[in-house]
């Protein structure tokens, strides 16, 4: 659940509670996708959802640290949508994390094991400015493994890691854990947690 920054005040509490009631009331379970066994959490319908959407990234502001972030880093995909749309709360830019193959130039790649397989994430290190200032957001947190990769190409480019935002977090799969073996000291902030 939201720790620290400014989800600490009583400023966040309104935009926490109106955020965890839009991602109960807009996520669609999909089991068995992509591969058996797996309980996959589709955002789709928040994401079609104008009211939802600005209520998740609305409560992500006010939950990440109140020190400055320059960037918001966005996992392939929706990542993408949802870190583009914080970074409008924040008044920051936004990078693009890419699975392979989707940059141009000379990029940094990072491979990590998923829940269901494996893969891997690149950036261009030119598209972070040394000593940037950057949250890494994403949808779900599962298995920590995109979360890691993406905080050690990050770091690898040159960035301070303000922390980790993500929509839903499912702690039986420990990926708080994994994430924190990368970096241990990354603030973790989930607005929601499923069992």
């Amino acid at each position: 659940m939201l720790s620290g920054g400014r989800g600490a005040s009583a400023l966040g509490l309104p935009e926490r509670g109106a955020a965890k009631a839009a991602v109960d009331r807009l996520t669609r379970l999909e089991p068995d996708f992509p591969t058996p066994g797996v309980l996959f959490r589709d955002m789709s319908p928040l994401l079609t959802d104008a009211r939802g959407l600005r209520d998740v990234t609305l409560g992500l502001a006010t939950a990440v640290p109140e020190a400055g972030i320059d960037l918001v880093a966005g996992l392939e995909s929706r990542g993408f949508l949802f870190g583009a749309a914080l970074a409008l709360h924040l008044g920051t830019g936004v990078l693009a994390v890419r699975k392979p193959g989707k940059l141009p130039g000379d990029v940094l790649t990072e491979s990590y094991r998923l829940e269901y397989g494996t893969a891997a994430l690149q950036l261009n290190p030119d598209d972070v400015p040394d000593g940037a200032r950057v949250l890494i957001v994403d949808d779900v947190l599962a298995t920590g493994g995109t979360a890691a990769a993406a905080a050690k190409l990050l770091l690898r480019a040159g960035a301070l890691l303000v922390g980790l935002a993500v929509v839903i977090e499912l702690p039986t799969l420990r990926g708080r854990f994994a994430v924190r073996d990368a970096v241990p000291d990354l603030m973790i902030m989930s607005l929601t947690d499923a069992r």
